[in-house]
């Protein structure tokens, strides 16, 4: 779906963004801006402005800023179209469809119109379980029992539906509307007399809601044993089990101050452990972690523990999510997986143990690294030659699906080892097995660290001086270095080439490059956009796509030599492999765009008390970094 640049232009200007922000953020007038704290990182004091005349947010502390769509896109983790659509809705505005014919526009334009009525069906009813379960003595113990607050009941929205086989009718008098068997409130009967009944009765009901905080439907468990225990709504025109994630419109703030998603099997886990002091976990409704699960996720953050039981279907789950996982798990993200005991389920295990012992147990979670060799090595006897050998076997469909990046080659070290062969072996191994192509080596080319940062006394305090430079020899200070925009150059033609490992970027990289000046600013950001509207696609179908775009020669001239022919890597020196190159062009980047920050907290110092706190974190930062450059480096 492409959407008209001029559209997007006209919506922008149209928003309020002190408006928007408002809505999430409570925000005071502060001279010409408003001033809030910032829903992107935990603070004590406001260091969020908004600003109505630039229509503009930023953040003093974290750096996180944009415009309306941007602001629904980073708090609400919504895609490019899905904010532009909502914002677009909120002002009573219809997105044009350039690429759909006018008889897709209208049944498009009619799934949304019917979307947005089937959620008002489900808000109804869902305030209708809320009155019901204040009503109910036998509810109310139920979840007092379970050690249940009324706060927490609130926050998530729980209710209850009676034993009656017709209690909606009281709710929506035209109990024979279509809507309400579409939404999955009521089942229609497949006999001559299509006899309608409640889907959900006698059960606690717990809404299921969209990163917008819509109702989208409901899962509902017993009182007592009966079976089924757990109900939910079916697939709808607005729900989907495969995309969706209990919990995650409540958790979204919590993710990003805990810096991780705790992903359960259950309603119950999740409010319960909200109740408990992890307000971060969500869980799948039902069905196995899809990708889609994972994409909503690293929307919010970079980090992902999985938590399941420790008996056998709690190994089978995980087994699942490490197969959805694996082609998200790039060098900027973690996935671990946490196993309880068998006799517990994470809401029973911190009620036993407690909340500390159960915050041990998520960080010392195994890592995805352990658990993928664990899965290969199912059933491998590796005394013997031939368990070794059905180990390699196992283990080669699970690492082929990992993104390129130094992650993936440590892993191959790690199951090399377990088979008793050398990396390149196994990969020569893997590369002869029918329909196989030979895994990428990276290759290494030399590189010169000076990263020294120097404190010099200034009007302000301390100034920082300190540069990565790729060169070919051992060269003099500033020799050789790649200017930012050279830089900026590499990134574009690699993610240009290869379009699959933006999306293993983390959102930090991708702000800095989307906010770079100029034409390289606008390509990376229309490049994001084209992700999340098409998907992955090769240079050529970009090509056509860019046409008429600002950004247009830029790219043509970093894709194609003088013959017009696509550029290859041999630029008149050894070419890294592509994800690994990236990797140390983009390490160089962040590096730079950190310093800079730490400039302006120098320069900050005698107006802002926390400027200093600010300057240290990000040296911090710059340390970490450089060491993990100078561990890459040494390694290829």
């Amino acid at each position: 779906m492409t959407i008209p640049q001029s559209f997007i232009q006209e919506l922008i200007a149209r928003a309020d963004v002190v408006e928007i922000v408002g809505r999430h953020v409570p925000l005071k007038k502060n001279g010409a801006n408003f001033m809030g704290l910032c829903p992107f990182h935990s603070e004590n004091s406001p260091s969020f402005s908004v600003s109505p005349t630039k229509q503009f947010y930023h953040c003093f502390g974290c750096g996180k800023h944009g415009n309306a769509i941007g602001f629904l896109m980073e708090h609400a983790g919504m895609g490019f179209v899905e904010a532009v659509q909502d914002l677009a809705q909120q002002y009573g505005l219809q997105v044009p469809e350039d690429d759909a014919p006018p008889g897709e526009r209208e049944r498009i334009a009619a799934q949304r119109e019917k979307q947005g009525t089937l959620s008002e069906v489900l808000e109804r009813a869902a305030a209708a379980y809320r009155k019901h379960l204040r009503q109910s003595p036998a509810a109310i113990d139920y979840l007092k029992a379970r050690g249940l607050s009324g706060e927490i009941a609130k926050r998530f929205g729980l209710g209850y539906a009676p034993p009656g086989w017709r209690t909606l009718a009281g709710v929506f008098p035209a109990y024979d509307d279509a809507l309400l068997a579409e939404s999955g409130l009521v089942i229609v009967g497949e006999d001559d007399d299509g006899k309608r009944y409640d889907r959900f009765r006698d059960r606690i009901v717990f809404p299921i809601r969209n990163v917008k905080g819509e109702c989208i439907g409901f899962g509902g468990r017993v009182l007592g044993d009966e079976k089924p225990k757990y109900l939910n709504s079916p697939e709808t025109p607005v729900f989907s089990k495969g995309q969706e994630l209990y919990g995650l419109y409540e958790a979204r703030a919590a993710l990003r101050e805990r810096g991780h998603a705790l992903v359960t099997e259950g309603y119950m886990d999740v409010v319960a452990l909200a109740q408990l002091g992890f307000p971060n976990a969500v869980a799948t409704l039902g069905t196995a972690c899809t990708a889609a699960h994972l994409q909503k996720l690293f929307r919010f953050t970079d980090a992902v523990v999985f938590s399941f039981d420790g008996d056998a279907a709690g190994r089978r789950a995980a087994r699942k999510a490490l197969d959805a996982a694996l082609p998200y798990a790039s060098d900027v993200r973690s996935v671990k997986f946490l196993f309880l005991p068998a006799e517990h389920d994470p809401d029973s295990f911190v009620r036993a143990f407690g909340a500390e012992a159960f915050a041990r147990c998520v960080d010392e979670a195994m890592p995805l690294s352990r658990f993928l060799l664990e899965a290969a090595r199912e059933g491998c006897d590796l005394g013997s030659a031939e368990g070794r050998a059905h180990l390699a076997s196992n283990a080669r469909a699970l690492w082929s699906a990992l993104p390129e990046g130094a992650l993936r080659q440590q892993i191959l070290g790690d199951i090399a080892a377990q088979v008793q062969l050398d990396g390149r072996e196994l990969t020569a191994l893997w590369a002869r097995a029918p329909g196989a192509r030979a895994p990428a080596i990276p290759v290494a080319d030399s590189y010169s660290i000076d990263s020294t940062p120097r404190l010099q006394d200034g009007r302000h305090g301390p100034k920082t001086s300190s540069s990565f430079g790729r060169t070919r020899e051992r060269p003099g200070r500033g020799a050789g270095r790649v200017q930012p925009l050279a830089r900026a150059d590499i990134a574009a033609r690699l993610l240009l080439a290869s379009m699959a490992q933006w999306e293993a970027l983390s959102h930090e990289m991708h702000a800095l490059l989307c906010d770079l000046p100029g034409a390289h600013g606008l390509l990376f950001a229309w490049l994001d956009r084209q992700l999340h509207e098409h998907g992955v696609q090769p240079w050529a179908a970009l090509r056509e796509g860019m046409r008429g775009q600002e950004f247009e020669s830029l790219a043509e001239r970093l894709m194609t030599g003088a013959d017009g022919a696509p550029m290859g890597d041999a630029e008149g020196h050894r070419a890294l492999d592509a994800a690994a190159e990236l990797r140390s062009v983009l390490d160089f980047m962040l590096d730079e765009h950190l310093m800079a920050r730490q400039t302006e907290a120098i320069a900050a110092v005698g107006s802002d008390p926390q400027a200093l706190e600010r300057y240290k974190a990000l040296e911090a930062r710059r340390i970490e970094l450089r060491q993990r450059l100078r561990a890459s480096l040494h390694t290829a």
